[in-house]
């Protein structure tokens, strides 16, 4: 039976992805220098966990420039695009190497988005696994008055799966959820509100 990969913020192409630096403001966000040097290892590192036939969902901001859309191409998988901020050529250039272009998608109670949704629209699902934030992860806000302040724990609610945090190449869909549960997160919707898919 085909696995089921998540990924995102591949960033194929993207010179300007080898100088991100987290927020200390020194160290690298990745460990290459060359965008053609990352790409390769990307490309490698994807192959050898994914098969032809696994189905992988890449979480948006999967290429920078036109030039990178043929690196695609060599990825193995049955691939599905939830388009991020920086998908943003016509969808014809991106169904050469994607089987569908989605906004979101729910599987088992849990909503797959680029960017994190915003908390009240989470309701009935028990996590967001998204991307965008690279190397960051959103953090449980506390109110005190009228004023917000982020707390040091993680929102268990939202789980990245930026390639940051994947060893820079899609993640079995079942380590997620081991991953989700281990921050003590809840796997699957709500309260029973909807199919289990």
């Amino acid at each position: 039976m085909p696995a089921v990969f998540l990924v995102s913020d591949t960033h194929f192409g993207h010179a300007g992805v080898c100088r991100f630096t987290l927020n200390d403001g020194v160290t690298k966000m990745r460990p290459w220098t060359d965008p053609d040097e990352m790409d390769e290892e990307m490309v490698r590192r994807w192959n050898d966990k994914v098969r032809p036939n696994d189905k992988v969902y890449h979480l948006g901001d999967v290429v920078i420039n036109r030039r990178a859309l043929p690196t695609l191409a060599r990825l193995n998988g049955d691939k599905v695009l939830i388009r991020g901020n920086h998908d943003i050529f016509r969808d014809e250039e991106y169904r050469k190497y994607f089987r569908e272009l989605r906004a979101y998608h729910v599987m088992n109670g849990m909503i797959l988005s680029h960017i994190p949704i915003h908390e009240e629209s989470l309701g009935r699902f028990g996590v967001n696994i998204h991307g965008h934030l690279h190397a960051n992860r959103v953090m449980k806000k506390t109110r005190w008055g009228n004023t917000e302040h982020f707390d040091e724990s993680i929102d268990t609610r939202y789980h990245c799966v930026c390639v940051e945090h994947t060893d820079f190449a899609p993640i079995l869909f079942e380590d997620v959820v081991k991953r989700i549960e281990a921050e003590g997160g809840s796997v699957g919707f709500k309260n029973g509100n909807g199919p289990i898919m």
